[in-house]
């Protein structure tokens, strides 16, 4: 089971609601959902809340370090409480999926995701649980920096909140360590796509259309005879000025 659940960001008003803060979110939302309120604790240099499930202690971490330092706060607590690194869930912002979308992974690189590196250092350890929210990429690696440290627009930030939402919805299979069905529930868990409008009907060939404040009636140049046509084309325009 997972019993370390740490969010990743970085401390301070100025970053509460930019994109690298993903993580954090993620682990305030987990607060509310199970009561919890965090405090920040000296000794571990992160806010941290704990609490009991199934006789099972649970933490919740974020990391007061700055992003470039997360490791310590990390690897401080679990080693102190003996808690293994396929025991930890670390949840942090990914450039490489879609705002909306969330994946959980096990162990790899940190793909050059300086939160990830630090906490491989502090653990000597790959092997621990990844939830990668999906913030989106900037389309060019010298925007990286600046696209992580800015707020998201506005649709997906609700799209990335969304994706929290859903994601969180997985925590009874996280807390059993079913991760197979955590996963299964947080890959599929994507928000429907619009359906396509549908194309307008194709007007008849050689037809004028008379409008109506009510109605629209198409009526073939070719089906009336001149007079009649010529009486048509005298009509006022009705419900126009």
């Amino acid at each position: 089971m997972i019993k370390l659940f740490v969010g990743l960001g970085n401390p301070g008003a100025q970053y509460e609601d930019t994109r690298h803060n993903a993580g954090f979110w993620w682990l305030d939302a987990l607060a509310r959902e199970l009561g919890l309120t965090l405090a920040m604790d000296r000794n571990y240099q992160a806010l941290l809340a704990r609490t009991t499930v199934n006789d099972q202690t649970v933490w919740l971490l974020k990391p007061q370090t700055f992003m470039n330092l997360s490791g310590k706060s990390v690897a401080l607590l679990a080693r102190f409480f003996k808690i293994e690194p396929q025991e930890i869930l670390v949840v942090h912002d990914e450039l490489d999926i879609a705002p909306g979308e969330a994946r959980l992974k096990f162990g790899g690189s940190h793909a050059g995701h300086n939160g990830l590196r630090d906490i491989h250092a502090q653990l000597g350890s790959a092997d621990y649980w990844r939830l990668r929210l999906g913030v989106g990429h900037p389309g060019e690696r010298a925007e990286v920096v600046g696209w992580v440290l800015k707020k998201p627009s506005l649709d997906h930030r609700i799209a990335i909140d969304q994706s929290i939402d859903r994601s969180i919805k997985a925590l009874p299979q996280l807390l059993a360590g079913d991760m197979d069905k955590a996963t299964l529930l947080i890959h599929t868990s994507k928000p429907p796509r619009p359906k396509p409008p549908r194309p307008e009907p194709a007007a008849m060939p050689g037809a004028r259309s008379v409008t109506t404040p009510t109605t629209t009636t198409a009526i073939a140049s070719a089906a009336l005879p001149g007079a009649a046509m010529g009486a048509l084309e005298e009509l006022p325009a009705l419900g126009r000025e």
